[in-house]
């Protein structure tokens, strides 16, 4: 795969999962047993191609098949929307990056998630760093836009239960996951995307996560054009079945999914 050289934004959904995935290890509900490919969730995370430049967000425990599966062959950042293991435990593989393009990694995030990114791969960034170890460039973001390599982040915060999580905008595309509240202020940097990815846990409430109802009433308000949910657990149902039901603009994600603006 390599850069896109056109003014176009191509998303490539690599994992919509929640963080056990689906299939669930020993369940044997429906979703689990599904033999439809759209029912397979990896951990959550996209690809963005923009520019010509590839962009990652999140880098969890599937992130080397997730490369594998898509023949990534380049990437120029990684972008973390928050610190939980099921969004950072793949940063140990962007080594076959370092190697094949002779280059460290840059990636953003907050500094509360970069201190964690620090405290968790300790060995990355200490004075005598193993010589195998991935090679990383830490930027720390805010809440004011920023550019990689001419390209604009707009980030958007929101709250996964007491935890602050950042989402982005990326032109007409807005990417937001583990989200439980999301401010006023916050939407509206979302209004007038054209594309927007939710998370959307399970049907019934959750502590830290929308449910399908809430993450569908939000979308009802911001109309857009489309909209994902993303980063489903297998409470949610089958991929056919929810799709069935959801407004017409509303679709579940799958993993390989591919939306261009």
């Amino acid at each position: 795969m390599h850069k896109q050289e056109n003014d176009r934004i191509k998303i490539t959904f690599l994992g919509t999962g929640t963080s056990i995935g689906v299939p669930v290890i020993t369940c044997d509900c429906p979703v689990c047993l599904s033999p439809d490919p759209h029912d397979k969730r990896l951990r959550t995370s996209i690809m963005i191609e923009a520019d010509g430049y590839i962009f990652v967000i999140d880098c969890g425990p599937d992130f080397r098949i997730q490369m594998l599966r898509e023949n990534v062959m380049n990437l120029d950042a990684i972008l973390l929307t928050h610190e939980h293991r099921d969004h950072i435990a793949g940063l140990d593989d962007v080594r076959a990056f370092n190697y094949v393009l002779n280059k460290k990694v840059d990636i953003y995030g907050t500094k509360r998630v970069m201190d964690s990114v620090q405290s968790d791969f300790s060995y990355v960034f200490s004075e005598g760093r193993y010589f195998g170890a991935p090679q990383l460039n830490i930027h720390c973001i805010g809440e004011e836009p920023f550019l990689i390599n001419g390209v604009e982040f707009i980030p958007i915060q929101v709250l996964h239960e007491k935890i602050p999580v950042t989402g982005f905008r990326i032109g007409d595309f807005t990417y937001i996951t583990d989200a439980s509240f999301i401010p006023e202020r916050e939407l509206n940097k979302v209004r007038g995307s054209q594309v927007i990815v939710l998370n959307a846990l399970r049907n019934s409430k959750h502590v830290s996560h929308f449910s399908v109802g809430d993450a569908v009433a939000i979308l009802e308000d911001l109309s857009p054009e489309a909209a994902y949910l993303t980063h489903l657990s297998h409470f949610v149902g089958l991929h056919e079945e929810v799709n069935r039901k959801l407004p017409d603009f509303i679709q579940l994600a799958y993993d390989g999914l591919v939306v261009t603006i």
